[in-house]
């Protein structure tokens, strides 16, 4: 039961980080919108977490938690200070448009670095969740030695 809760939840997360990953590539090759620096971190943290979640979910292995938080936080928070970016100011001290909004989702207006941030959202948070399923685990071994 909590095998199985465990793998909805990282599983979750590896769909989560897939998505993005793949979507990060039909934005540069599929409409040929060339990724500036801030883009390359985001992609850079965000990469990975597909394979390491995906592991994750086939062994089922809760202290993901361990490697998934610092590719995670880091990522939002590029993520977060590129979104400030983009509403903030028109130009960036980095290579490239980092404040140039280069796409925006026809419904919500949300640009890139908007849902880069809510993919790294939501995978911190399943980290978290892991983490907790750790110590829980831990817990309930200690109580019964």
């Amino acid at each position: 039961m909590v095998h199985d809760r465990l793998r909805l939840v990282l599983a979750s997360a590896t769909l989560i980080a897939g998505i993005a990953t793949a979507g990060s590539l039909w934005f540069s090759l599929g409409l040929g919108l060339a990724p500036c620096d801030l883009c390359w971190y985001q992609r850079i943290l965000m990469y990975p977490l597909v394979v390491i979640l995906g592991v994750a979910t086939i062994e089922a292995r809760p202290a993901v938690w361990r490697t998934v938080i610092p590719l995670s936080v880091p990522g939002g928070v590029t993520a977060a200070y590129h979104s400030i970016l983009q509403v903030t100011t028109t130009t960036c001290s980095f290579e490239g448009s980092c404040a140039a909004v280069q796409w925006q989702a026809p419904i919500l207006e949300l640009t890139i670095p908007n849902l880069s941030l809510l993919a790294f959202l939501f995978v911190t948070a399943t980290g978290l969740i892991c983490s907790r399923m750790t110590v829980n685990r831990n817990e309930a071994t200690t109580h019964k030695l």
